[in-house]
């Protein structure tokens, strides 16, 4: 069965094994999240299944009025987060559905997908770790770009060229992460390794490939 949880990273931190070996490891807050829509393609050309997460609470319904109707035909209160997720077949899927920690078991690998941290405006040694010029006397030159085309002939930039701009906020996905504890009563999950974004940041979590399973 194929699925994906919405979350939270909580944070980072160390446990130690059996051997007393420290394992750096990162705490994520994920689901429930709850079965807002189920498409067909017969009536949306893909069959996909929609989440929700994080129910809203009841005095900030005002901000999303016109998607109300959305929610009340999935019976589901209304959630902040919305997003969806391609399947093969939606008749294990029913509206109102939760989906939770229930679903991942300890040991098993999973997909987290977030948003790096945004580092705004960066130059080239910070953005694509050029080395710089020279810091003598007169140089002139110290961070400089340098030239970024050739003359005459194209005349031009070439696309692509690595130059100075937004660094950060970008969607990475860390695959293969080992889950080293489960909390279901909590919505606590442990994985294996680092996860990206900073304290708070939304991520995507689903089965790993490696699990086997059937998608």
């Amino acid at each position: 069965m194929c699925f994906i949880i919405l979350g939270n990273k909580i944070g980072m931190t160390q446990i130690f094994d059996e051997t007393g070996k420290s394992i750096p490891v990162t705490i994520l807050r994920a689901g429930p999240c709850f079965i807002t829509q189920i498409k067909t393609m017969s009536t949306d050309g893909y069959n996909a299944v929609q989440i929700g997460y994080s129910i809203m609470k009841p005095n900030s319904n005002k901000k999303i009025k016109p998607i109300l109707g959305h929610f009340k035909k999935s019976k589901v209160q209304p959630t902040k987060y919305l997003t969806e997720f391609k399947v093969k077949n939606v008749e294990n899927y029913k509206l109102g559905d939760c989906i939770d920690l229930d679903k991942i078991q300890k040991g098993s690998f999973v997909d987290i997908t977030g948003k790096t941290i945004g580092k705004g405006f960066a130059g080239n040694q910070k953005r694509n770790n050029f080395k710089r010029g020279l810091m003598t006397h007169g140089s002139k030159n110290h961070r400089a770009p340098g030239s970024i085309g050739a003359s005459t002939y194209p005349g031009r930039v070439f696309p692509g060229k690595r130059m100075a701009g937004h660094l950060g906020n970008a969607q990475r996905t860390v695959k293969n992460l080992q889950v080293l504890e489960v909390n279901s009563v909590k919505n606590i999950l442990i994985v294996k390794g680092c996860v990206p974004g900073k304290t708070g940041n939304l991520i995507r979590i689903k089965p790993s490939n490696n699990n086997n399973q059937t998608h």
